[in-house]
């Protein structure tokens, strides 16, 4: 199982003091968290520790359930301070929370521990006087970071570019600066997450905190793009990714996800081919591309596609989404599904193909008698005018039905 190594979350000692010297002030606890709710640095106690604080401070981060309470408050959406509400079964008492934004960015949140959310005029304007330096050191820590952060960023997309020149300028970079090692194995990973316009920020700062802590592990070391709703991983190795550990690594960025923008913002992750270094991650760039859609479109992937598992759906989503029309089916497979019980039988003619055309085997998994398979196979062929028998006929048909599963309407469906 791939686990990423613990990032170090604890606040600089500028941030410490201004929140150490608000707590006493007001005689209460005061917390620091980043945008997803995750801890950076806490006051010492006052006597008024819930069970989530108590529980953040011994793991340095809250439950996925709290964190989902609070993110669905629309915390990072506030243009004001403002009480979240307790939850006694959560184990959650009240909190005073201010939104600490600089030049329109959301840089994290300020907790003050209000069990009764009795918070005097005087304690109100004593937060309202310490947020903006707390903002203003933030976004100067956030700033001294993100020149270096920024020209990673740049590098990977040109080595995952389209143009051979690009990507070998970018390999030439990243190996020289030390910024990726030049290891024979390489992985790409894309993900990709929706939420309304007036969250996209917020979809953004999530994709970040889901992967970021995928750059290092104990396995690969990588590199992270995040350009609006769409996320870029590159991890590189001494050995290939195994596939329990693709698969570990896919279900908590989704996991992640659901706890940070819900469900509703249908994150799909699509996983390239393994290739051969970096010089080559852009094959696995764009065949994760390609996964992604199919993670969209075919609900059996459970949101995860993997080129690798993909087989005819890798060439057929290969085709813009505007050629993934109806028009796409072919003649015949229309005339069957028109026909008179034409869904049964094309259930009959899926089971049949997917048996390799073995009657024994598609009578079994369809539990009726080979006379019953028999006759059904007949009307297939006299309906269709196609010979079953015929491989070519037979590819038509199967690549039909293949084209109608990716054409069924899901809910919410968008262009990966």
């Amino acid at each position: 199982m791939v686990e990423p190594l613990q990032r170090a979350r604890v606040g600089s000692d500028a941030l410490q003091t201004l929140i150490e010297e608000l707590a006493q002030f007001l005689g209460r606890s005061v917390v620091l968290d980043d945008p997803l709710v995750r801890f950076i640095c806490s006051s010492r106690h006052y006597g008024d520790a819930d069970a989530v604080r108590i529980r953040s401070l011994l793991q340095g981060q809250a439950d996925d359930d709290i964190i989902r309470y609070v993110l669905d408050q629309g915390v990072a959406q506030w243009r004001a301070p403002g009480y979240i509400e307790g939850r006694d079964d959560l184990g959650l008492n009240a909190r005073y929370c201010v939104p600490l934004r600089e030049r329109g960015h959301l840089l994290g949140l300020l907790m003050v521990m209000a069990p009764d959310k009795n918070l005097t005029e005087e304690e109100i304007r004593a937060i309202s006087r310490t947020a903006p330096a707390v903002a203003a050191q933030m976004y100067a820590e956030h700033r001294a970071g993100d020149t270096e952060e920024a020209h990673a960023q740049e590098l990977l997309l040109g080595l995952l570019g389209a143009s051979p020149v690009g990507r070998g300028t970018a390999h030439r970079q990243l190996a020289e600066g030390g910024l990726l090692p030049d290891a024979p194995h390489a992985l790409v990973t894309v993900v990709r997450a929706t939420r309304s316009r007036e969250a996209s920020g917020q979809v953004e700062v999530a994709l970040r905190g889901a992967l970021e802590g995928f750059r290092r592990t104990r396995s690969a070391h990588g590199l992270l793009a995040v350009t609006g709703d769409r996320a870029v991983l590159l991890q590189v190795g001494d050995r290939p990714l195994r596939s329990q550990e693709v698969t570990a690594q896919c279900t908590r960025i989704v996991e992640a996800l659901d706890t940070y923008l819900g469900a509703s913002a249908g994150a799909v992750v699509g996983v390239g081919g393994r290739q051969d270094g970096p010089a080559d991650a852009w094959i696995s760039y764009e065949q994760a591309l390609v996964a992604a859609r199919a993670a969209r479109r075919l609900p059996h992937l459970g949101r995860v596609g993997d080129w690798d598992g993909l087989g005819e759906f890798a060439v057929l989503l290969q085709l813009p989404d505007r050629a993934l029309n109806p028009s796409l089916l072919p003649q015949p497979l229309r005339t069957l599904l028109e026909a008179a019980g034409g869904h049964r039988l094309v259930d009959t003619l899926r089971c049949f193909l997917e048996h390799a055309g073995s009657v024994p085997r598609t009578a079994e998994a369809l539990q009726i008698h080979r006379t019953s398979l028999y006759y059904r196979l007949k009307q297939i062929q006299e309906i269709t005018g196609l010979d079953l028998d015929d491989g070519r006929d037979r590819l038509v048909l199967h690549l039909g039905l293949q084209v109608r599963e990716l054409l069924a309407p899901k809910d919410g469906d968008t262009p990966a």
